[in-house]
């Protein structure tokens, strides 16, 4: 049967992104479990649902949709509809539409529903798929190297507390350089953009964007790893904690009383 795969995702329950990722884990194992969100959830990042209920609902056999977040999802997948069952060995989120490199995965639904999992001490992969707006999505490139980059990395230990963060550069197969591992990037600080509108009350409303500057990245990076036209895979770490900078303040604190 192989193991149980959990999947999840931000853009939604009916995401062609899931559906790709749905084929990829069937390749893999007999035992997949899908739950969710209701919908589109992207930008969520690792917020959970605790100030209004959760409503859960079976779309299918194993396939479950929440009016929530990412991390709901993942949350009631393992704790109620699998309590008493067997947890999931692997989860896999995504297929997301657009890219989460550098400072997006603090942001971003995708790699919350991996956090999630790995702080549950499952193995976690995120899974993005670059794209253009009004241009045919390329989702023969994770179907080609998700389950090669799958069956790698599992077969290796990793530390508790890390995820993998996988994206596919916007091409097709036959144009891929490679599968490279990479650091998390930085871009350039963005412009911020917000705009004001008036709706049809004659009451304001409010929409945040991003204008993206060009700018060179560092090497190793997952943004250089992408402009080479390779695929990144980023394994992150769960804790964000910084030692360094622990030690150099802690005899300027150690006194205070």
């Amino acid at each position: 049967m192989g193991p149980r795969i959990l999947l999840a995702n931000d853009d939604g329950i009916n995401s062609p992104g899931l559906a790709v990722l749905e084929e990829i884990a069937r390749g893999i194992s007999d035992d997949v479990w899908i739950v969710a969100p209701e919908d589109e959830q992207s930008g969520a990042a690792h917020s959970l649902t605790i100030n209004e209920p959760l409503r859960l609902r079976a779309v299918g056999d194993r396939r479950y949709a929440v009016r929530g977040t990412p991390t709901d999802c993942v949350m009631l997948a393992v704790h109620h509809i699998l309590r008493g069952q067997k947890r999931p060995d692997l989860l896999l989120s995504g297929i997301n539409m657009g890219a989460n490199l550098g400072e997006d995965v603090t942001y971003s639904g995708t790699v919350a529903a991996a956090m999630e999992g790995c702080l549950l001490g499952i193995r976690s992969i995120a899974f993005s798929q670059l794209m253009r707006l009004s241009a045919p999505v390329h989702w023969g490139t994770p179907r080609k190297f998700a389950p090669g980059i799958i069956q790698r990395v599992l077969s290796v230990d990793w530390p508790e507390g890390v995820l993998m963060n996988v994206n596919f550069p916007d091409l097709p197969p036959e144009a891929v350089t490679g599968v490279l591992t990479s650091l998390q990037g930085q871009r350039d600080p963005a412009d911020l953009i917000i705009e004001e509108r008036i709706d049809v009350r004659g009451l304001p409303y409010y929409w945040i964007g991003f204008r993206r500057n060009p700018f060179k990245p560092l090497e190793d990076t997952d943004f250089a790893v992408i402009d080479q036209g390779a695929i990144s895979v980023s394994p992150l770490r769960i804790n964000l904690s910084d030692p360094g900078t622990r030690e150099r303040i802690r005899p300027l604190l150690n006194d205070l009383k």
